[in-house]
């Protein structure tokens, strides 16, 4: 049974870490870039990149980048489930045939 429940509070961990990751890279760029701005010359590029990144997050969340980006925190947060399944998976097949 402490199997089964290790297993779950991985998941859930890998879960949420997966979830909350892409949610601070992008909203960390986000938040540097009006910052690197206030240098002299840089306040163009960073406006285009920040506009590319909101079109880009729009893209994946039918116009709005809030929901483009809920939408990669949730591919993230599934891939990473997957992930830990799996390598829960191996780590029982290798336990078995040891």
């Amino acid at each position: 049974m402490t199997i089964f429940t290790n297993f779950l509070r991985s998941l859930l961990l890998t879960i949420i870490f997966s979830f909350v990751a892409p949610m601070l890279l992008v909203g960390g760029g986000l938040f540097l870039l009006p910052l690197i701005g206030y240098f002299p010359g840089l306040q163009e590029l960073t406006e285009a990149i920040a506009t590319q990144i909101m079109h880009f997050l729009a893209t994946f969340g039918s116009g709005t980048p809030l929901r483009g980006l809920f939408v990669i925190s949730l591919t993230c947060s599934f891939v990473g489930a997957l992930f830990d399944m799996y390598v829960y998976y191996r780590c029982q097949i290798l336990r078995i045939d040891s």
